[in-house]
């Protein structure tokens, strides 16, 4: 299936790992050229490599920019970087983010602080700086990858779940007042996902084991993995096929949505 995406400039947040970097070489494999935005210029560079070979028979290319996207002036920046990388910029998608699981009476405010400007002042930024220019040109394409915690609030990751809440609510607004314009904005929330976030040292995955007690991190593998109605975690990769349709030509009925791609987690039927 062709998904119309050769030569369209994209940009992926959180790329140098995880979602993001799958996300970055489909999106290369599909021809586009994409502009890999996280902190880390090294593990960039190393997405960059793999994105050019992945996307070198489709004629797909990437360039970098380390940045924090919690700056207030990065949304100026990336898209600026996106012009300069591939005149221009048809495709947003924005992923980067972070979780700790721990009780709801141990957050503190700085914590909170921190989760609503990763997931609602960063995207936030990013589609006010995108999202005219698109509408400009009359075609685009916007995602935001919030997460099942936003539909269902988690306990264990009270403060991520309250910011990806509003994060699809952030969304819902920008599709609304875009997509006459032929810019459609989205979101996908993905289940718990075999990522660095996951399963990184120190990472969810981790957690999950000692708040469990289970005797190893296989075990606490099995058991998240069990409480999923396909009876496992995703693989980064299906989840950006996703995310990638939604970036495409083909999705161009689609405003305004939250997909879950979560295994059958969350079980409602909106």
């Amino acid at each position: 299936m062709d998904l119309g995406l050769a030569g369209r400039g994209c940009l992926v947040t959180g790329a140098s790992r995880g979602i993001g970097r799958e996300t970055a070489l489909a999106l290369c494999a599909e021809g586009a050229n994409v502009l890999l935005v996280a902190r880390d210029e090294g593990r960039l560079r190393e997405v960059q490599e793999e994105a050019d070979a992945t996307g070198s028979k489709a004629g797909g290319r990437a360039a970098v920019l380390a940045l924090d996207v919690t700056a207030e002036d990065a949304g100026e920046r990336m898209l600026a970087a996106a012009g300069a990388s591939f005149d221009g910029l048809d495709v947003l998608v924005n992923n980067a983010g972070f979780a700790s699981w721990r009780d709801l009476d141990e957050v503190p405010d700085a914590d909170w602080r921190a989760q609503y400007e990763i997931n609602v002042m960063a995207p936030l930024r990013a589609m006010r700086a995108a999202a005219p220019a698109m509408a400009e040109r009359g075609w685009g394409r916007i995602v935001n990858v919030c997460s099942t915690a936003a539909k269902r609030p988690s306990a264990s990751v009270p403060e991520y779940s309250v910011a990806k809440a509003a994060e699809l609510s952030l969304s819902r607004l920008f599709a609304d007042r875009y997509a006459g314009s032929g810019v459609l904005v989205n979101a996908i929330c993905p289940g718990p996902t075999e990522s660095e976030m996951w399963m990184g040292v120190g990472g969810l995955l981790d957690q999950s084991q000692q708040m469990s007690g289970a005797a190893s991190r296989a075990e606490a593998l099995e058991e998240a993995g069990s409480k999923r109605p396909i009876g496992r975690l995703a693989e980064a990769g299906e989840i950006a096929a996703a995310i990638v349709f939604l970036c495409s030509e083909r999705a161009s009925y689609v405003s305004g949505a939250a997909w879950s791609v979560d295994g059958g987690t969350v079980q409602v039927i909106i």
